[in-house]
């Protein structure tokens, strides 16, 4: 029987979350749902050493509020913070009541709880000092510098607008390329006949696109069609199209502000990496005979020479 490790999640927390589920379903049939209540307004900041509960004389203070608060588990999306502080105020009464009992049972002084302890004080420590250190490290001066690197090895790229109309056969195509041509509106023969959902309700329009987004055979005929001008009907995997190509331009290169959230995470991860391999470098660290082979020590087989 697997060891049921998570039961004490099923805390004041969760059975909170439950109950409105539970009234609604225990409704009388035919009586309409009762107006959703205006939310109530987000609740004042508590100070960390501020006390919230005791629980048999040992407080639960608003730094423990905020720690909770913070823990992804605990996310409640749908709840608005008033009724989410609440609710942590009553998970942590649990979390103290059922610590304090396993404490009373001695659970802390087996040998797999203190490894469990110290494997996820050790995780933590880690957490916490490398969220701290590489921070330093996305500084605004660095993060200009790799956007003008990355700018720098971005090559230009042609992009495309254009408009299409997407049918089941050659026949069908011609007819709609031929309308077209002689005068017919775009965008409301494309409404009219397209079976791309897609763009079909936006008169064909697929917006800018390069070259590599599209299937080879559109891609080429769009790019090799003069700007204004409708094309002959183009078979793909997806049909036969009719496409106008509307404009043409150079891809505009993304701005900083664009690409300023990506950059900062890669200069955290890096300065993560790197500060990792600082620190391994510089411990004394040493495998023993039970120890499994790292990967990064495993060397690959040299391949056999081919016979002649």
């Amino acid at each position: 029987m697997t060891k049921p490790t998570h039961l004490w999640r099923a805390s004041a927390l969760a059975l909170a979350l439950a109950l409105p589920g539970l009234a609604a379903a225990q409704a009388p049939a035919g009586k309409a749902p009762e107006a959703k209540a205006a939310e109530t307004p987000a609740p004042a900041p508590i100070a960390p050493d501020t006390v919230v509960a005791k629980v048999n004389g040992q407080p639960i203070t608003g730094g423990d509020l905020a720690v909770a608060s913070d823990d992804p588990a605990l996310s409640l999306p749908g709840v608005d913070d008033a009724q989410k502080q609440g609710l942590l105020v009553d998970y942590l009464v649990d979390l103290k009541v059922g610590a304090q009992a396993a404490e009373a049972a001695k659970v802390a002084e087996t040998p797999d709880f203190k490894r469990k302890l110290n494997y996820f004080r050790d995780k933590l420590l880690l957490d916490e000092y490398l969220e701290r250190e590489a921070r330093k490290a996305a500084t605004p001066e660095a993060a200009r510098a790799v956007y003008d690197q990355s700018v720098k090895l971005m090559k230009p790229e042609e992009e495309v607008h254009a408009r299409h109309i997407l049918v089941d056969n050659e026949a069908e195509a011609k007819k709609i390329a031929a309308r077209i041509k002689g005068g017919e509106d775009f965008g409301k023969v494309a409404a009219e006949t397209s079976k791309d959902p897609g763009s079909k309700t936006e008169g064909g329009d697929l917006g800018w696109f390069t070259k590599e987004r599209m299937v080879k055979e559109f891609a080429d005929a769009a790019f090799k069609l003069p700007v204004g001008q409708v094309s002959d009907p183009i078979k793909t995997q997806f049909g036969w199209h009719v496409i106008k190509v509307e404009e043409k331009r150079v891809k505009p290169l993304p701005t900083f502000d664009e690409l300023k959230e990506q950059i900062d995470q890669h200069l955290i991860r890096k300065a993560q990496q790197d500060l990792i391999l600082k620190l391994r470098q510089e411990a004394k660290i040493e495998r023993t005979a039970a120890a499994p082979p790292s990967p990064s020590e495993q060397k690959p087989e040299a391949a056999e020479p081919k016979k002649p």
